[in-house]
């Protein structure tokens, strides 16, 4: 008897290994939130980065790969979304209560409405504009806790900051793409660089007293620059037409 053994198709092999790709990120998270019930704060901000580098690079992939076309049956906008809640913002809402990042007795209250508003977040249609800004402050969370971490902000500043955001998530300001909006991509793409090894550096210097910026100053310096240089690109696409004037 012969049997016959179809050819594997690499294309939707490809396929497949994308969305194994991009799903990796729901095991990140889970690995952050272990770290975070064993109060290991760096550690959950390693795989939270891991998480966000994942999620940086998985797009291009199957745009290369053309998942929507080797597997239709799969969206993998859906799934990238799914994870990117998770990881953007149920987790650092998690550490926002857990980590005390918030006013005694408001740390509920506080994650709470970051997890309610970052629901139209996602299900806003038009949360991406043509040119691949975001609309609206994008839910990134793990972004926020970030800076609290690296600043050692007060609970309070981190309050009015955290439904300041929340606010901006219902007004149209745009927020950079740093891997996908083309205008000054030449110096988009180095200053995600560096920002991402700035802040790989300073979540990992070694517990002192002392703040990032004295034990590390060059670093937390350049650090600051390369923020300085994400919010001026966000800040003049946002009012580029009254700079005109």
């Amino acid at each position: 008897m012969n049997i016959k053994i179809k050819p594997v198709n690499k294309n939707k092999l490809t396929a497949w290994a994308v969305h194994g790709f991009t799903a990796s990120g729901i095991v990140l998270g889970f690995l952050a939130i272990v770290a975070i019930l064993n109060n290991e704060r760096v550690a959950a901000f390693l795989w939270l980065g891991l998480a966000l580098f994942i999620d940086g690079i998985d797009g291009t992939l199957a745009r290369k790969a053309k998942v929507n076309e080797n597997i239709p049956n799969i969206d993998g906008s859906t799934l990238d979304n799914i994870v990117d809640y998770f990881t953007y913002v149920i987790i650092p809402a998690l550490m926002i209560y857990w980590f005390n990042m918030a006013p005694k007795g408001w740390e509920i209250i506080c994650s709470a409405a970051i997890l309610s508003a970052s629901l139209y977040t996602f299900a806003n249609i038009n949360q991406k504009t043509q040119d691949f800004y975001f609309s609206g402050f994008p839910a990134l969370w793990n972004i926020v806790v970030l800076y609290f971490y690296i600043i050692g902000t007060t609970e309070w500043l981190n309050f009015w900051v955290i439904f300041t955001l929340i606010i901006l998530t219902f007004i149209p300001i745009k927020y950079v793409h740093p891997l996908r909006v083309q205008n000054m991509r030449n110096f988009t793409l180095p200053f995600t660089v560096l920002w991402a090894a700035t802040s790989l550096r300073l979540v990992t210097l070694p517990s002192t007293e002392e703040s990032a910026f004295l034990t590390s100053p060059i670093v937390y310096l350049l650090w600051i620059l390369s923020s300085l240089y994400f919010l001026s690109i966000c800040l003049s696409r946002s009012f580029k037409n009254l700079f005109k004037l």
